[in-house]
């Protein structure tokens, strides 16, 4: 299946590693003109020259209120509107701890609320989409990262709530929930030397018998926000290779 998004202004918060990479890339591929931003200058570089010249990037700590609507209108500004917002970032808050609740909080629930609220101007406009990425850790409880797994929760049901909120507008809005997934760099990457019982168990728990990659997540985000899913919304879709089924 091909997508075409000809014409239209993609702005993915977090885009330069990783599945906001492959999501990021996958729309420019179908046509779109993107916006990135991610805290490390290198790779969003990289990335940006990947994406071809209708590109747009900059830095952003997506746990800084005031940049993330700094960043957004720019992005929106560069781009001449947006049609899709994709809302990756990530603060990994994997322990129970002041610091871990403040991570996952600040970046993936809050992160997401501000670039939503920067964005929605121009995205009543074009009657367009968002996106947000959650994790399969959000439909269940977690010892080994309780913060994370309860702010993935949270964006299931927000993602829901702006779905409502933003219906009369024209806009629809869901979710991708990936299970484990492994590219250069990320952490599943790391888990394989760092802690090998840790990434074959979670290995042997995926029916298919492999971890995912970012570009199957990335066809997700992007039949999402394609007419092909012009009637769905409100949803949170799993993309797990069967994991969550074990």
């Amino acid at each position: 299946m091909s997508f075409d998004f000809t014409g239209k202004r993609v702005i993915v918060c977090g885009g330069s590693k990783g599945i906001g990479r492959s999501v990021a890339l996958g729309f420019a591929q179908a046509g779109a003109a993107v916006s990135i931003c991610a805290r490390g200058a290198e790779a969003l570089a990289a990335t940006k020259a990947e994406l071809g010249p209708k590109a747009h990037a900059a830095t952003c700590d997506l746990g800084d209120g005031a940049a993330v609507k700094r960043y957004i209108a720019e992005a929106v500004a560069a781009l001449g509107g947006c049609d899709v917002l994709v809302n990756n970032a990530s603060g990994f808050g994997m322990t129970d701890t002041e610091e871990g609740w403040a991570a996952a909080l600040n970046v993936d629930v809050l992160a997401t609320f501000r670039a939503t609220a920067a964005a929605l101007p121009a995205l009543k406009e074009s009657r367009g989409n968002i996106i947000n990425l959650s994790s399969i850790s959000g439909f269940g409880p977690s010892v080994r990262g309780p913060a994370y797994a309860a702010v993935k929760a949270l964006l299931i049901n927000y993602t829901q709530s702006q779905a409502a909120t933003y219906a009369p507008d024209g806009i629809r809005v869901n979710g991708v929930a990936p299970g484990s997934i492994e590219f250069p760099g990320g952490s599943w990457e790391k888990r394989k030397t760092e802690n090998p019982a840790l990434y074959n168990k979670t290995l042997a728990s995926i029916l298919f018998g492999r971890m995912g990659k970012p570009e199957e997540v990335a066809n997700v985000v992007l039949f999402l926000a394609s007419p092909l899913a012009g009637w769905v919304t409100g949803h949170t879709i799993v993309v797990d290779g069967g994991q969550m089924l074990s």
